[in-house]
């Protein structure tokens, strides 16, 4: 089995290396970074501009494929992104940003999945009742309405709960609240200003992963082996955990790696309504002021979360599958 999950480990891993490279390959003809420095007041010479461009790798008059390579190359022999637009290292930016964009990510996707594999298996065991209905109707709505109008919509409940309770209870306006002292209120306020997106994201994917998950669970609950584990003497509980849900969750397992990407895509534009300085925030203003370095380096810390995501799912597809292990 080793040999199975190194094997796909350097698939991904090509993928990711190829999916950064690409990045900056369209970064640089889309993007326009000596735009930044025009129409200032007093205005920048074209020299000047050349320089900076130049001293941030991105020189116009050099071919973009031997930037690319250039660029590469620097990230293999030293781990160096290159600089931002604002003169700071591309490395420092993305481990700072990272830790707080992955306090969502972590407790939203966990919470998110295990949610929605609970409601899947509840949807498909009662289907076509009340609770079903109810359910995949909620589901719906929620991926039917974009991650910011979610975050917004939770921010107006928020603040009626507080008013209601007449306490600032739930925060919602950036990572924490400057000023705070003592282990106890930081981490309490801490908490506060986590509680609203991360219920965003766990609606976000609780929804999606009950969808998958009930249409799976229909297709294992009507499979021989149920039937015959019934025959057997199984009550119809001890069936479908025993040996319903285990085959249930094989497929669950590659939709998990898939389905973080999206998760990411939607942290970008929570971190933005929650004021949350991190890896979104940084993605976004990267393309805003065209930004080669940062706009690579942001899909690569993507990338390198769902090649991350995509090993954790083969390690639970060999698990859950006998099979791969062979």
């Amino acid at each position: 089995m080793l040999a199975y999950l190194v094997r796909r480990f350097i698939n991904y891993l090509i993928l990711t290396v190829i999916a950064t490279l690409l990045t900056y390959i369209l970064a640089s003809y889309t993007l326009n970074p000596a735009a930044r420095y025009q129409g200032r007041n007093p205005p920048m010479s074209p020299n000047s501009i050349h320089n900076i461009l130049a001293g941030l790798g991105q020189d116009p008059n050099v071919p973009v494929v031997k930037r690319a390579i250039t660029w590469f190359g620097n990230i293999v022999m030293h781990g160096d992104f290159g600089m931002l637009y604002n003169n700071q290292p591309v490395v420092n930016s993305i481990i700072t940003r990272s830790g707080i964009s992955l306090q969502l990510l972590l407790v939203g996707t966990i919470v998110g999945a295990f949610l929605g594999v609970v409601l899947g298996v509840w949807g498909a065991v009662r289907q076509y009742r009340l609770s079903d209905q109810v359910v995949t109707t909620l589901s719906f709505l929620v991926l039917s309405t974009p991650a910011f109008v979610l975050g917004v919509l939770l921010m107006i409940v928020a603040t009626r709960f507080n008013a209601a309770i007449g306490h600032q209870l739930i925060s919602f306006t950036g990572q924490y609240t400057p000023g705070l002292s003592g282990f106890g209120p930081v981490v309490l306020d801490r908490i506060s200003h986590l509680v609203l997106p991360t219920i965003a994201l766990v609606m976000t994917g609780a929804a999606s992963y009950s969808r998958y998950q009930r249409s799976v669970m229909l297709d294992v609950l009507s499979s021989d082996f149920i039937r015959t584990a019934r025959s057997k003497g199984r009550r119809r509980g001890s069936a479908m955990i025993r040996h319903g849900v285990r085959v249930a969750l094989i497929p669950m397992s590659t939709f998990f790696a898939y389905n973080f990407g999206l998760l990411v895509t939607g942290s970008t534009f929570l971190e933005t309504v929650f004021s949350w300085h991190g890896m979104g925030e940084l993605a976004l203003t990267s393309i805003t002021q065209h930004d080669i370095n940062g706009a690579a380096g942001s899909v690569c810390y993507v990338a390198v979360l769902i090649l991350l995501a995509s090993t954790l799912s083969e390690i639970l597809y060999a698990a859950l599958d006998p099979r791969v292990r062979v």
